[in-house]
């Protein structure tokens, strides 16, 4: 970023972390102007609900941090867009028996993709966030010409690093976003607010999806879709069997085991419950399937054309695990493909220990994503980020 005087919208949400990141560029010496953003509310039971990201506490955090580093505050209503893009799209997925991440399609098409477009008309340099993450600008010297290439890394605090919802940008973007927490770590946050006397330095966070009021999100998708029962199937078969009769006759070669078994080979399955609707449930999950006796059981799989969900009994149980995947929608933060097959490591949901693996083109609209070792509970609908060491070079949606 210039050192010159910069006109910045930072996006305000009433939490400690916009906060400090615009009492940070206040003090740099730039214009800075709050923005904070209504989006959709949900209304049942003749009320309308709270979105945590706007409700009305949020908006007076947000007022009353303005006041106290002396920056104006100004409201943008990103209500109908939202419901759009988000909400509905959150919903349809769930539909069709995908997990969205309701907030990776936020940033890019509300949040921060569509106020960067509303900033620009009105003449900003910059919009800024409190997201956890770095970028930059480095010089790329291409047909001996300078050429200048925006990346995006993940942030110095790794527990907070929230680069993992960010790699649907693309370089004109990236250049327009600052993300002045990158380099600090969550209680140096607390610190700094703590320091300058912010109302919201001891304010805790949610991590709940914004726009859900309910306690869980599967009582916000039985209101919303239409629901089947079914029978809940147990898979019972051993792994010994399984290696056996998916040809792996060396135990060291049981990897065959996770590539070729599934539910239509296996052995004694048994109707053991009823599950509530398939849409209610995910790859890996273990609470809420609501099956008595012999448990814990875990999510296999679910069939959707003959509406039944599978379990197993086992925590590590080879269907739960897979080599790899095919991803769809693929972002490449560069704007260009890096020369594919290409090796780095995969991130397949938020949290999740990055996995080395090795990424080939199946057309120009799928990548197919090779890991070295497999993983578990790989979820169609799921962000799958790739990255190269802390470098974000790009993702896509698990298909």
């Amino acid at each position: 970023m210039n050192k010159k005087k910069l006109k910045i919208a930072v996006a305000m949400s009433g939490g400690v972390d916009s906060s400090v990141a615009a009492k940070l560029l206040k003090d740099q010496g730039h214009e800075v102007v709050g923005i904070f953003l209504h989006f959709w509310k949900d209304n049942f039971a003749g009320a309308e609900a709270e979105n945590k990201c706007c409700s009305a506490e949020a908006l007076l955090d947000a007022r009353r941090v303005a006041d106290k580093i002396g920056i104006p505050l100004y409201t943008l209503n990103f209500a109908k867009i939202f419901k759009k893009q988000v909400v509905d799209n959150f919903l349809a997925e769930y539909a069709g028996g995908r997990t969205p991440n309701p907030c990776v399609r936020c940033n890019k098409l509300v949040k921060l993709g569509l106020l960067i477009k509303q900033a620009k008309k009105l003449g900003f340099d910059y919009v800024a966030s409190g997201h956890y993450a770095r970028n930059k600008k480095t010089r790329k010297q291409e047909n001996k010409q300078a050429k200048f290439v925006y990346k995006l890394y993940q942030a110095k605090d790794k527990n907070k690093d929230q680069s993992y919802f960010l790699y649907t940008f693309n370089q004109s973007e990236l250049k327009s976003l600052l993300f002045p927490l990158g380099n600090l770590t969550k209680p140096q946050v607390r610190q700094i607010a703590k320091k300058f006397k912010l109302p919201v330095a001891e304010k805790s966070e949610s991590q709940e999806i914004c726009f859900i009021s309910e306690p869980s999100h599967n009582e916000f998708l039985k209101r919303n879709l239409k629901l089947k029962s079914g029978p809940i199937v147990i898979l019972e078969r051993s792994a010994s069997e399984a290696i056996e009769s998916c040809g792996v006759r060396d135990r060291r070669d049981s990897i065959g085991l996770r590539q070729l078994a599934d539910p239509s080979r296996m052995t004694d399955n048994k109707i053991i419950g009823e599950h509530e609707g398939l849409p209610l449930y995910t790859i890996g999950q273990r609470k809420g399937i609501k099956i008595g006796g012999s448990g814990p059981f875990y999510v296999a799989k679910m069939d959707y054309k003959k509406n039944i969900l599978y379990v197993v009994n086992e925590n590590d149980n080879p269907l739960i695990y897979k080599n790899e995947l095919i991803a769809k929608n693929v972002n490449w933060l560069s704007d260009i493909q890096p020369r594919i097959p290409l090796k780095c490591q995969a991130v397949i949901r938020y949290r999740h220990k990055a996995a080395e693996c090795l990424i080939t083109k199946i057309n120009n609209h799928n990548f197919r994503v090779e890991f070295s070792e497999p993983q578990r509970a790989i979820t169609p609908g799921q962000s799958v980020v790739f990255y190269r060491g802390e470098e974000v070079l790009g993702g896509g949606i698990i298909k």
